[in-house]
């Protein structure tokens, strides 16, 4: 077995790319294998800012020999009437290199075809890599691939050089004008420029002499531990950040962490604003002490080589020095004017195009707001709730928002408590866009939560009124996001809140004329319902969710629903689960759509029906769902002892529709968890 390496040498990548590369190149020569029929043991893929690599291990040296039967034409075209060979049968014969002697009849649906059947040898395993590697390279595909020099073939950046080795033999592969080698080259600062590529087991090592990690694994663990480290120095932590530290990682070859820091002064500006300066705009780690409040140091990661730091500290200091400094004049500039202040501003401001304004927004959130505290019971913190729907977007209009987007909310939470607002409206404030992302936290505060909910389902509403729902995989104003969101807010909350209600209440309430709302109302549940389902999928089984969201409007309770679902789940898993849903089912099949009715006990016959009646009054369905389930394994026997003993159908029909009213009640108190018709078993 063999082993290949491949490096493709190029110009910095786009960080974002990296991750995506990987993948591709690890598919794509998986899919060359394959396709060719050479076997292997495992394929891995890495790279750094500089360079793409493949290195595969198990590889056979050659392709496997193989007969292929060919077809021919048909043989009555093939054949003269004399059974000599026709011109088609000659050149059929001829094109395969064959005698006619090695021609042979086959039928095929009905029909007799020529078959050949072909000896094709194996090519080594070099000859298929030549000819197979570049045109698996070049079908990676990104954003703003780009072309260079007069080369008709797009890269992500140009190949500048290429590494090919077989068993440390080396393998020729051109793309555009570069033909590999078995030279690499070190890091940019590396003494060693070009490196010779002596061994496939020594490629790491021989790269770290030339001081570059090819291993992406290994270098973000050492940029974590060198960050963790630095950060001690001054006696402070480093917070987990994944997506920043992924970021780094993609974008050095040898990393070397340069401890920096800024005026205290600036730490009177908010936090968000200045390690949002330093993640997002700069790609530096903020320091933290170890109760976790931010300092004035920070640590960027250097792609260098050497011991003289004084520059890369200047300058990233200069940097850093003049974007706090603009955030502390937006501070100040903004905390002029109160929240409240802005709130008629917002008039400035169009929501969506057709949709009125911000203010407009702000308002009709007002009274959501409200009515929903008034649904969920939360009467005291109602004015509290209505306060922060007011004031939740004025912070649109601040400078700091203008400069630094992603603040909005935060820096209107800080400015709401400068400003003579309560703890609990600058956390609704806040919070009323939780959560930020498909992992991210969800809102804490009632306010937060009420707010949050409405102001998503409005915008939800009116995105939908005006026809712009969501098709195939776009969603430019992010309504799937928006409906996950009050989902797992609910879910997560506990909250008892009547989704589809608080749609139809801001139909409603919706800026413009909606000719048809009952359409609307449909559209938008069924959407809601959609994304739930997609939702809980992630953790429950399909025909499950199906079977709980049958019976009651989803989404009326959905925290309801997912405790039927918890339940039905534990019940399933049972072991005698597939005996006691065989029985619902057979009562589900018997009296179809009829719905529960009293029965006259005085017309049952059996003492299975006496039974079955019994243990239908004895479950108990008033206390919650675990004593309903209690009851409804219980009452598995007495149903197949039912059927055993008892004809439903009877002569008699007030005997019938009894047994038939008998066996929907007993279904009505298992529709109370399901409907167990779309159980999978």
């Amino acid at each position: 077995m063999s082993k290949y390496l491949l490096e493709i040498g190029v110009e910095e990548l786009p960080y974002k790319f990296i991750p995506s590369a990987c993948e591709q190149l690890k598919s794509e020569f998986t899919k060359m294998f394959e396709t060719q029929g050479l076997p292997y043991s495992s394929i891995d893929t890495y790279a750094t800012p500089r360079r793409l690599v493949v290195f595969v291990d198990g590889l056979v040296a050659k392709q496997p020999d193989i007969t292929k039967s060919i077809k021919g034409p048909p043989a009555k075209v093939a054949y003269s009437q004399d059974g000599s060979l026709t011109q088609a049968g000659i050149g059929f014969m001829k094109k395969q290199g064959l005698t006619e002697c090695d021609l042979q009849i086959k039928s095929e649906n009905g029909v007799d075809y020529v078959f050949a059947s072909v000896e094709q040898k194996g090519l080594d395993t070099k000859e298929v890599l030549q000819t197979e590697v570049p045109v698996a390279v070049l079908k990676l595909q990104g954003a703003y691939f780009m072309r260079w020099a007069d080369f008709d073939i797009k890269f992500s950046r140009p190949v500048r050089w290429m590494v090919s080795l077989m068993d440390n033999e080396e393998i020729k592969i051109k793309i555009a004008d570069v033909e590999s080698s078995k030279i690499s080259r070190g890091h940019r600062f590396s003494e060693n420029k070009e490196i010779e590529i002596a061994s496939i087991d020594s490629y790491f090592e021989t790269m770290k002499k030339a001081n570059v990690i090819v291993d992406q694994n290994e270098r973000k663990a050492l940029v974590l531990e060198l960050l963790e480290k630095k950060a001690q120095e001054v006696g402070g932590i480093i917070k987990p950040d994944e997506e920043l530290l992924e970021e780094i990682t993609n974008i050095v070859e040898w990393p070397v962490p340069v401890m920096c820091s800024f005026v205290e002064e600036y730490l009177e500006i908010p936090d968000e604003v200045t390690v949002t300066v330093m993640k997002s705009h700069q790609r530096y780690f903020p320091v933290y002490d170890k109760n976790g409040k931010l300092t004035n140091n920070f640590i960027t990661m250097a792609n260098y080589l050497g011991n003289d730091f004084e520059n890369i500290k200047i300058g990233n200091e200069r940097v850093i020095k003049a974007r706090l400094e603009d955030g502390k004049f937006f501070y100040d500039e903004d905390l002029k004017k109160k929240l409240v202040d802005r709130v008629e501003d917002l008039n400035g401001i169009t929501f969506q195009k057709g949709l009125g304004t911000m203010c407009n927004k702000s308002k009709r959130l007002v009274r959501l707001a409200g009515y929903l505290a008034e649904k969920m019971g939360k009467v005291s913190e109602k004015a509290s709730i209505e306060r922060t729907a007011l004031l939740c977007k004025a912070d649109l209009l601040t400078k700091l928002v203008y400069e630094f987007t992603e603040l909005e909310g935060f820096i209107g939470a800080n400015y709401a408590l400068k400003t003579g607002e309560t703890q609990a409206v600058a956390n609704g404030i806040k919070e009323h866009y939780f959560p930020l992302g498909a992992d991210s936290d969800v809102a804490q505060s009632i306010e937060g939560q009420v707010v949050g909910i409405v102001d998503k389902i409005d915008t939800i509403v009116t995105t939908f009124a005006v026809g712009k729902k969501p098709t195939g995989s776009a969603d430019p104003l992010g309504i799937r996001r928006a409906t996950l969101g009050v989902i797992t807010t609910v879910l997560k909350n506990d909250l008892q809140v009547d989704i589809f209600d608080i749609i139809a209440k801001t139909i409603d309430e919706a800026p413009i004329e909606i000719s048809d709302k009952a359409a609307l109302l449909v559209d938008i549940n069924e959407f809601f319902v959609g994304r739930l389902k997609i939702l809980l999928q992630q953790n429950y089984k399909y025909d499950l969710i199906d079977a709980v969201c049958s019976v009651k409007s989803p989404l009326e309770d959905i925290c309801d629903l997912k405790l039927r679902l918890d339940l039905l789940t534990s019940l399933a898993a049972g072991s005698d689960f597939e005996k006691l849903n065989d029985s619902i089912n057979r009562i589900i099949r018997i009296i179809k759509d009829a719905k529960a009715d009293s029965f006259d006990e005085s017309l049952f016959v059996f003492d299975a029906e006496k039974g079955l009646c019994s243990a239908l009054q004895a479950i108990d369905d008033k206390n919650g769902y675990d004593t309903l389930v209690i009851g409804l394994k219980s009452i598995g026997e007495p149903i197949s002892k039912f059927f055993d003993d008892v004809l439903v159908m009877d002569k008699d029909e007030k005997v019938k529709q009894n047994r038939i009213n008998l066996l929907a009640s007993v279904k009505s108190k298992f529709e109370l968890i399901a409907d167990f018709s779309k159980i999978v078993i």
